[in-house]
């Protein structure tokens, strides 16, 4: 029986792999033959000892410790948590770095968007500082201190900031879908050395744009005040990557004052008349689209010009359906063929003017109308300080991030049912934008909010009113927010259908026992090992490290089946099923083949001191072999 490994995703070891499979040719008893994989690339490979290089010191470690798999876990925490047996939501406590690894097998290629907020670098706030001997101790260190600035005096100002953001880029890079998409908040003290980074980590090709986000005014410049920010934005693979493209805001708002008109008068050139007055007096709210201000029987519309800018349009004779004679042309012919116009006509998209002397055009419909995502934004985002501050009592958070723009990011980039994550969640301003989405939109987008525990001043505002750490901000601001959501909805179809919930992990040390070689009572340390479950971890602790190291995404459904006095867990109708027991009975084993998968290979994995003896282990292998079942693994 294999015993599972208590490591994450061995990233190394999954690129060797998929080199072997491309390149077998450049193995050499094993390993990589640099020489036969030069002679494979031929011309691709750069011998000049000078090339454009962005390096710092400190990058080769930072490149080392985003290969080094975690040793920790993610333990559930019911108690913090909301709506545990329901949510598809996730709120993780713990350093990003181990917890992106710890994501690396179940989330591989899931993840549609990732919207972060990283420390901007001003020299006062903090910065990560990884160990790559044992980052899971050092976790702990950190949530046990106050976190320290990275002050502009310190000599590796930038490198320390370099070496934090690099390994938590390229992890996060292999969580995205092909046609995933990453949003990167930063402002000028970053943001040049952040983009030659994702160039690297993304590739040049993969970059979008720079969303420029003018949030609020600078009231103490020295020479120029700065107003704004960036939204940096790479894609994981352009080429996957559609037209992003919603529903146009403001035409909708015109298509909701068209109804309200529609209900007071029966006369179309009323409500024509009606809305073009609104629409004049609400110019400034509708630009781009103050001109869809005709109506029909059909609805609101613009009539787009048909004719052609230069010679070389299309010629044909169209018959005014009225004088039925034919229509005027444009001097250089139409814009479009005549098979267009016949099919616009017969859906009555045709404007015809009065008489054949009008050149007739298209009616393009205000439901048709789609706006893109701008690279310029404007928001004061004090708006958002204060929202924060009614919805909590207090103040308790400086400067969250507007939910109105986190909401058009991932309106623009995603699908009704896809997974954002944010690794630096702070607030929760993103778990706050995706649950008023799925409102709206009626849709069921999930998240996965990543905080590191940071304790909160003693004199703050936050600190007084309880909250001793930034994660306790996070998920009661996501509570109330819910709540709110819900109350003001409480008459909408559906709103009980609403995800508002989130189960909570924290980053911690293995469940599993590691052998102590430094022990000076051996006997003890034997005796110790006989169970390789710490003492104070349950079996629903394991369950959730064999989800981890089995490739199981942390909400899936959990099935407890009673045999006897023991546990069968099913996850994912079959594909794993695990007993977790001391003493796991015949019983148990002749349970399981009722339980496999229909649709894929079923894996069972058994506490390794769960059997008697080695012989009833192999008994139980030989028996699952029986039904199929071949992979069966001991933790």
């Amino acid at each position: 029986m294999e015993e599972l490994c208590g490591k994450s995703m061995d990233l190394t070891e999954e690129n060797l792999n998929s080199l072997k499979q491309l390149l077998p040719e450049v193995f050499t008893e094993g390993k990589i033959d640099f020489e036969k994989l030069r002679l494979v690339l031929g011309d691709e490979v750069d011998d000049n000892e000078e090339r454009y290089e962005f390096i710092w010191n400190g990058k080769n470690n930072a490149i080392r410790i985003a290969q080094t798999p975690s040793t920790g876990t993610l333990r559930p925490d019911k108690e913090s948590s909301k709506n545990w047996d329901d949510t598809e939501n996730l709120y993780i406590e713990g350093d990003n770095l181990e917890v992106l690894k710890l994501l690396q097998k179940s989330y591989f290629g899931k993840v549609k968007m990732i919207y972060i907020d990283p420390p901007y670098n001003t020299g006062k706030d903090f910065v990560y500082h990884d160990n790559f001997r044992d980052n899971i101790a050092n976790y702990k260190d950190i949530t046990n201190q106050t976190t320290k600035a990275n002050p502009e005096t310190n000599g590796r100002y930038h490198t320390n900031w370099l070496n934090m953001m690099y390994p938590r880029l390229k992890l996060a890079r292999n969580l995205l879908r092909e046609e995933g998409v990453i949003f990167i908040s930063i402002d000028d003290n970053e943001v040049n050395n952040l983009k030659k980074m994702c160039d690297e980590i993304f590739g040049e090709s993969n970059f979008i744009a720079n969303i420029i986000w003018q949030s609020a005014t600078d009231n103490n410049p020295r020479q120029i005040s700065i107003e704004h920010e960036y939204i940096m934005c790479y894609c994981k693979s352009l080429e996957n990557q559609g037209k992003w493209l919603i529903e146009s805001s403001k035409a909708k708002l015109i298509e909701s004052k068209y109804l309200e008109l529609k209900g007071k008068y029966n006369d179309i050139n009323d409500i024509q008349s009606e809305l073009k007055i609104w629409i004049k007096n609400n110019e400034s709210s509708l630009k781009g689209v103050s001109h869809y201000s005709y109506v029909d029987n059909i609805g609101v519309y613009y009539p787009g010009n048909s004719s052609n800018t230069k010679p070389g349009g299309y010629m044909f004779d169209i018959i005014h359906p009225i004088t039925k004679k034919i229509c005027k042309k444009p001097e250089f012919g139409y814009r479009w063929p005549e098979k267009t116009f016949l099919q616009a006509a017969k859906r009555g998209d045709v404007d015809w003017g009065n008489d054949e002397n009008t050149i007739p055009k298209i009616k393009k419909r205000i439901d048709t109308v789609t706006e893109m995502l701008k690279s310029y934004y404007y928001e004061d985002n004090r708006y958002w300080t204060k929202y924060m501050t009614n919805l909590m009592g207090k103040k308790v958070f400086e400067n969250p991030k507007s939910v109105y723009l986190l909401e058009r990011l991932i309106k623009f980039t995603t699908g009704p049912d896809s997974i954002v994550l944010d690794f630096f969640s702070g607030s929760s301003s993103t778990a706050d934008a995706i649950m008023n989405i799925n409102l709206q939109d009626n849709s069921e987008c999930k998240f996965i909010m990543v905080q590191l525990p940071e304790l909160t001043d003693e004199k703050s505002e936050a600190y007084k009113a309880g909250y001793k750490n930034i994660c306790e901000i996070g998920k009661e601001r996501i509570r109330r927010a819910g709540d709110k959501i819900v109350s003001e909805n409480k008459d909408k179809e559906g709103i009980e259908n609403l995800d508002i919930g989130f189960k909570v992990f924290k980053l911690d040390s293995s469940n599993l026992k590691s052998w102590d070689s430094s022990m000076d009572n051996l006997e003890q340390n034997l005796l110790d090992m006989e169970s390789n479950l710490k003492q104070d971890r349950t079996n629903e602790d394991l369950l959730y490290e064999i989800f981890l190291k089995s490739g199981i995404e942390l909400t899936a459904k959990i099935e407890e089946i009673k045999v006897g006095y023991n546990t069968l867990y099913n996850i994912g109708q079959g594909a794993l099923l695990a007993c977790l027991d001391d003493k796991i009975t015949q019983d148990v084993i002749d349970e399981i083949p009722k339980h496999k998968s229909p649709f894929m290979d079923t894996k069972v994995i058994f506490k390794e001191a769960g059997f008697m003896s080695d012989a009833a282990k192999i008994n139980a292998v030989q028996n699952l072999k029986q039904f199929k079942i071949e992979d069966v693994r001991s933790v």
